[in-house]
């Protein structure tokens, strides 16, 4: 497998993540100067989990502590791809090209890697990280920089696609899904919880979205536990 070969499979995604980040990079601008808003994107490859960061630092009670635990349960889910890759990867697809790589992983970079025929080697890999790494910079570049020079009708306007890419990345999942139908409600539920009784409200937003999202998948596991191979084949023959 060929690194053009990663490029070419990638450049649908890179695209789709150049305007996903554009909107990041307007409701970044808000908050801080278009180099930085900039650097986060090409230090992180994470659309929730940098959302997440930016409604912390746009609470002035947020802390880098609870930044960096929201994040980490947000983006704890790449961990589980990523073991579930290195079962899929080339035996000369070692250690250390897959630490220097696994910033890569995304839900859209795992899908198409884990589903090639043959075992994904690296070259292959960082083919199909390549242009989506790019999008998402460059996109928040743009993004950032037009957020400091629009006006600010044009710029909200604009601000309210990142929200529209959450409902159209979950809204599809909950019509097919009854668990993620749950899972969102408890989130939704906890969330107004949080905004509107009175005892809850002086609690942070950073530490709001840990205990809703933590709340949510705690419920979720416990009412939809996911059963393993060997109780599936059983529960088939019986």
């Amino acid at each position: 497998m060929r690194f053009s070969d990663g490029v070419r499979d990638g450049f649908p995604i890179g695209l789709g993540y150049f305007a996903v980040s554009f909107s990041f990079g307007i409701a970044g601008s808000k908050l801080i100067s278009w180099p930085l808003v900039t650097f986060i994107s090409m230090t992180n490859l994470t659309s929730a989990g940098q959302f997440a960061g930016l409604q912390i630092m746009s609470d002035a009670a947020g802390t880098f502590i609870e930044m960096a635990i929201a994040t980490f349960f947000i983006n704890l889910r790449y961990s589980l791809m990523a073991i579930s890759l290195s079962q899929k990867v080339a035996p000369t697809f070692g250690t250390f090209k897959r630490l220097l790589l696994a910033t890569g992983i995304t839900d859209e970079i795992y899908a198409l890697a884990v589903s090639q025929r043959e075992p994904v080697t690296a070259r292959y890999f960082a083919g199909l990280m390549a242009l989506p790494y790019i999008g998402w910079s460059s996109g928040t570049l743009c993004g950032a920089i037009c957020g400091e020079i629009l006006p600010a009708v044009v710029t909200n306007a604009l601000g309210v696609a990142l929200y529209g890419m959450f409902i159209a990345i979950v809204v599809p999942q909950m019509k097919v899904h009854r668990p993620t139908f749950i899972a969102v409600l408890i989130a939704i539920a906890c969330s107004l919880a949080f905004k509107f009784v009175p005892a809850l409200s002086g609690v942070t937003v950073g530490f709001a979205i840990i205990i809703c999202a933590l709340v949510a998948s705690i419920i979720g596991a416990a009412l939809f536990p996911i059963k393993d191979d060997e109780e599936s084949q059983e529960d088939a023959c019986t």
